[in-house]
């Protein structure tokens, strides 16, 4: 049976050493508690690092870490104190964090922060492997990691990997002014299926993916690396039981023996019964709009100074980061706005803003969900927040109002919270005073739809929801249709075949095929060691080579005229074979350039990036270079005024990598190989091709030839290759003596 292996940056397990003692317990929340389901339920193990740094470690408490980690079956990945510095606390902290939460003024870009990122990548990459078998499923998470599926994948190409962002992926904008940003997107795409929160943050990536490295993306899937790579949203929900049992416990148990903290708001409810509660929980972090939220309060209380000694602020703000210097001036300005607000407005018996700067118990943390009649979640950007899940969680009562930042990746599925805009004051203001007196009866219709949504769509439903997920992808090295990958096998018995042949013929299409593609098709010239190898081909006796082409007869025959081998130009209008004349196989009218000609220009002028590139007998349109969006638009547009001309005029329009091209619908490659094999009597066949207009050679050889697909594309081939690299590899073969 197949494994699950978790990846993280940490494991769910806290190790800490006192008095020269390892300790050790389970880490709650978040991340631990959403993939306890799948961590207990299945054959699994979870990679990630301990905690402790390896100069924090001598040899017998690294080895009971392992020990201990082991036995819940955990495996430990070594940092080193330099791997943490540059690695989480540089890179993925200082870059990766604040560019993907649109904080572009606090991203710091370090070279060694950057190799150390990789370094540490790759050190989980062999911690993986070293327990990953053959087919077993990987699940890596967030962005401390986002290079490990490609490095898994290009190392053992059976595993099913699953990745999985926690934090937003930003518009491509804000991602495009990241130096590294083709090695992370190519990192993601070593994955099977790629996971995000919301909606948006996959079109985000998507985005990203086809205007920055430019792969085909169909719907929410990429096809690349002949691979089809899986994008869709899932939003973490949370342990629902957990929270709402606690919170019925809390009114039972908790009242009767409280904590310090819980006695104080009890006795605060008990002499303030007419006083509102509102509740905000956040790291410190900048990404959590904290003091906006204070200013808001602060404005709140001057338009409405009604609900002074009526309304109470409590805050609790986790430490986070504390040696960062954006969160030491964090912490100082919350401090002093909380200091300035409630020293302007504090009364002998009241203080607006109660401030905790720690963390808490669970026990006390549900007595706070509990006893708030309104929380306050107003990210500036946030990929899910939990919080505001956990506070509906416990409303046993049905009461109580949720103001949800739209910023916040949560704010997809709450629908019933009440939304702001954390940068607008003015809406914050207004929205908080109409939580705070909003009826019950609407709270309650509000809070019993949230509820049913996160009990229904709890967190053990979204980890199931992305492993079934990913059991479904298509294994890498599998093909979900009858073609088959060229394989050093397949290429053996090609070459059996092609030895034991009395007559060959090899249809070789070119710009896609023999060489990649580029800006400008002017440029695509034949290299000299693609000359070599066609040469050597061309030698070998009863053998006969054909470059089949869309590209005119003058640009061809300028590349191949002098060689010994046989050129098909225009998609068919032309053939010249071996030490004799051109032939013209169709007869063609070309005067229909001239209606043509002008609507195509006119979108070459509305699109920057395309332009036209004039044929013999046919006009393509290419937008290699045009922006990717635009585009999409651009080609529809094109094809739907394009309809009715050509078919006035017998002509037909081809889709090709990223062109269009218009040329006669009586002419196709198709047509002149049928003409090349009725003139000889070939026991060999083999075509290879990139694009549409070569789908039209493959249907008319013969069904025992070797027809060749370029790219993972759909296509009646027999085969598929990777790209001009392997068709070139694959010729070599075939070239052995």
């Amino acid at each position: 049976m197949n494994k699950t292996i978790l990846v993280s940056n940490r494991l769910p397990l806290e190790f800490k050493i006192s008095a020269g003692q390892l300790q050790t317990r389970p880490s709650v929340g978040g991340l631990a508690t959403g993939l306890k389901s799948v961590h207990h339920s299945r054959n699994s193990i979870w990679v990630g690092w301990s905690g402790l740094t390896e100069e924090q470690l001598d040899n017998n408490l690294s080895t009971e870490i392992q020990k201990k980690a082991f036995n819940e079956r955990c495996v430990t990945v070594p940092l080193s104190e330099s791997n943490v510095n540059d690695f989480y606390l540089g890179f993925s902290n200082k870059a990766l964090w604040p560019l993907f939460h649109y904080f572009t003024e606090y991203v710091d870009y370090e070279l060694k922060q950057w190799e150390a990122y990789i370094e540490v990548n790759s050190k989980f990459a062999d911690k993986v492997l070293e327990f990953a078998s053959d087919g077993d499923n990987v699940w890596i998470h967030d962005y401390q990691l986002m290079l490990l599926p490609m490095m898994l994948r290009e190392r053992n190409p059976t595993l099913t990997i699953g990745f999985f962002l926690h934090i937003p992926f930003p518009a491509f904008e804000i991602f495009r002014t990241f130096p590294w940003r083709e090695e992370l997107l190519k990192g993601m795409l070593g994955a099977s299926l790629i996971g995000f929160h919301t909606y948006d943050y996959v079109q985000h990536f998507l985005n990203s993916v086809k205007r920055i490295i430019g792969h085909e993306v169909s719907f929410n899937e990429v096809h690349a690396f002949n691979r089809i790579i899986k994008t869709d949203s899932f939003p973490m929900g949370i342990d629902y039981n957990q929270f709402h049992s606690a919170a019925l416990r809390y009114q039972n148990r908790y009242k009767k023996n409280p904590s310090e903290l819980i006695r104080r708001i009890n006795e605060h409810r008990l002499h303030h019964s007419g006083t509102k509660l509102i509740l905000s929980i956040d790291r410190m972090d900048y990404s959590k709009g904290i003091p906006n939220r204070i200013k808001a309060f602060e404005h709140f209380l001057e338009q409405y100074p009604e609900f002074i000694e009526n309304v109470r602020l409590i805050m609790l703000v986790v430490p986070s980061r504390s040696n960062v210097p954006q969160y030491k001036r964090l912490k100082k300005e919350t401090d002093e706005l909380v200091g300035r607000l409630n020293g302007r407005f504090a009364t002998i018996n009241w203080t607006p803003i109660w401030y905790f700067y720690r963390a808490m118990p669970f026990e006390d943390l549900i007595g706070l969900y509990a006893s708030s009649d309104v929380a306050l979640v107003s990210p500036l950007r946030d990929g899910m927040n939990l919080v505001a899940k956990e506070y509906v969680a416990t409303r046993v009562n049905h009461d109580g109002v949720l103001i949800l930042s739209e910023m916040a990746g949560a704010a997809a599925e709450m629908q019933e919270a009440l939304f702001i805009n954390p940068n607008n004051i003015e809406q914050f203001t207004a929205v908080l005073k109409q939580a705070l007196e909003m009826p019950v009866e609407e709270q309650a219709a509000r809070i019993k739809i949230l509820q049913e949504r996160l009990a229904r769509y709890n967190v053990d439903r979204w980890a199931g929801d992305f492993i079934r997920a990913l059991e479904t992808t298509t294994h890498p090295h599998e093909r979900p249709t009858q073609c088959k990958k060229v394989t050093e096998s397949v290429i053996q018995q090609m070459r059996t075949n092609f030895i034991v042949a009395k007559k060959r013929l090899v249809l070789l299409d070119y710009d896609g095929t023999l060489v990649g593609f580029k800006n400008d098709p002017a440029l695509a010239n034949p290299d000299e060691a693609l000359y070599v190898l066609l040469d050597k081909m061309a030698a070998i006796e009863d053998t006969e080579i054909v470059i089949i082409s869309g590209r005119d007869r003058t640009r061809l025959e300028k590349w191949f005229a002098h060689k010994d081998y046989s050129i098909i130009t225009d998609h068919g209008v032309w053939l010249k074979r071996t030490a004799s004349e051109w032939e013209e196989l169709e007869l063609l009218r070309t005067d229909w350039k001239e209606h043509i000609r002008p609507v195509v220009e006119n979108f070459v002028d509305r699109t920057p990036g395309t332009f036209i590139e004039e044929k013999n007998y046919s006009l393509a349109w290419h937008y290699r270079k045009a922006d990717e969006d635009m585009a999409v638009i651009r080609t529809r547009e094109l094809k739907f005024v394009l309809t009715g001309l050509v078919a006035n005029n017998g002509l037909s329009v081809l889709e090709g990598d990223k062109v269009l091209e218009i040329k006669s619908s009586s002419v196709s490659k198709g047509k002149a190989a049928a003409k090349l094999l009725a003139r000889e009597n070939f026991d060999f066949v083999m075509a290879i091709g990139d694009d549409w207009t070569d789908e039209h050679m493959f249907e008319e050889l013969p069904n025992e030839s070797y027809t060749i697909k370029v790219g993972n594309k759909k296509t009646i081939a027999r085969y598929f290759i990777d790209d001009s690299t392997a068709v070139r590899n694959l010729l070599s073969q075939l070239n052995l003596s």
